[in-house]
């Protein structure tokens, strides 16, 4: 809809363009190793929760580039596994109109801020389904990540040579 009225002002070739084409679960697993030993042991419930996280980025074709947010939850109780949740959840991004450094931003930072409510959603309905409590991620700072990201690929780059 904002391509249509810029378009429709005369806007010029080259603005800016993001907009969100499809959000879709592309893999989900979910597996509760012990769940009978769980559900009928009298233990408090006082997990040990260990979030585990990557991206994905791909030009499918022209300004179509499809994100995907991996995450991996795994919780344990009193040392034991409880549960491990898998999810990949993606999304199809129309990206046009911006240099290379705001473009690796976008993708490597915004898009998974986009993605990850949805994320946090299937892994708490997955948890509840399973029988378990409620699990609420923690909120995510991609932007601190991607700074993180940028600084170790900074420092692992080989020093340019000099000429004497």
């Amino acid at each position: 809809m904002a391509e249509e009225t810029a378009a429709g002002a005369g806007a010029t070739e080259n603005a800016q363009t993001f907009r969100i084409q499809k959000i879709y679960v592309k893999d989900v697993s979910f597996e509760t190793p012990r769940s009978t030993e769980i559900f009928t042991e009298q233990a408090q419930w006082a997990p040990e929760v260990k979030v585990q996280l990557n991206t994905e980025n791909k030009n499918i074709k022209d300004d179509l580039y499809e994100c995907t947010l991996m995450i991996t939850v795994t919780v344990e109780l009193e040392g034991k596994p409880a549960y491990l949740a898998e999810v990949q959840q993606a999304g199809l991004f129309t990206i046009s109109g911006f240099g290379e450094s705001e473009m690796a931003h976008l993708l490597g930072s915004y898009t998974p801020s986009v993605l990850f409510p949805f994320v946090r959603e299937v892994v708490c309905d997955m948890a509840v389904k399973g029988g378990f409590p409620q699990m609420l991620l923690d909120p995510i700072n991609f932007d601190a990540l991607y700074s993180q990201h940028l600084n170790s690929k900074q420092q692992n780059a080989p020093a340019p040579e000099t000429q004497q």
